[in-house]
C-alpha cells in the first residue's frame, strides 16, 4: 500500500498503536519501524493530532498515543485528516486551449469526484480496530 506514503505511514502506525492503545510510541521508534525519518513521522502524525485522532506528549516519557478507541477511528477519518485526494484531480487550472479539452476535463473531473466520494464512504466502513495484524 505504498501508493501514498503519508496515508500508508498513518494507517500503518495507527494499526500498530491499536494493538496496545495505552502505550506511547516515540517518533523515532515509529520512524525506525516504518523505515522513514522522524521528521516525516511528526509531520504526518501532527495532522492526525490536529484532527483529534492522536495525542502527543513531549519529554523523556512522551510520545504518540491514540486519542480515541481504535473502534471509533475509521480509515476515512485518517484519509480526511491528511487532506488526501488520491483519485479526484486538483482544481482545474483553467488553461484549456480548446473547448473539447475543457468539456472533457469537466466531465472526467465530475466522475473522479464521485469516485473519490465513494472511496471515502467505503473507508468509513472500516475502523482501525477492524484491521488485523498478522505477525510474520
Amino acid at each position: 500500500m505504498k501508493r501514498n506514503s503519508r496515508l500508508s505511514l498513518a494507517l500503518h502506525t495507527l494499526g500498530h498503536m491499536a494493538t496496545d492503545p495505552d502505550q506511547s510510541q516515540t517518533s523515532s521508534d515509529i520512524a525506525a519501524h516504518a523505515g522513514t525519518n522522524p521528521v516525516v513521522v511528526r509531520r504526518v502524525l501532527g495532522r492526525l493530532r490536529e484532527a483529534g485522532l492522536l495525542t502527543s506528549e513531549k519529554g523523556h516519557s512522551g510520545g504518540w498515543k491514540l486519542a480515541r478507541e481504535p473502534q471509533s477511528i475509521t480509515l476515512a477519518d485518517v484519509y480526511l485528516a491528511l487532506d488526501e485526494q488520491i483519485i479526484a484531480p486538483d482544481k482545474d487550472d483553467g488553461d484549456h486551449h480548446c473547448s473539447m479539452e475543457h468539456a472533457l476535463h469537466k466531465q472526467v473531473s465530475r466522475v473522479l469526484r464521485d469516485v473519490e466520494r465513494n472511496l471515502v464512504e467505503q473507508l468509513a466502513t472500516t475502523t482501525i480496530a477492524d484491521v488485523q495484524i498478522a505477525e510474520d
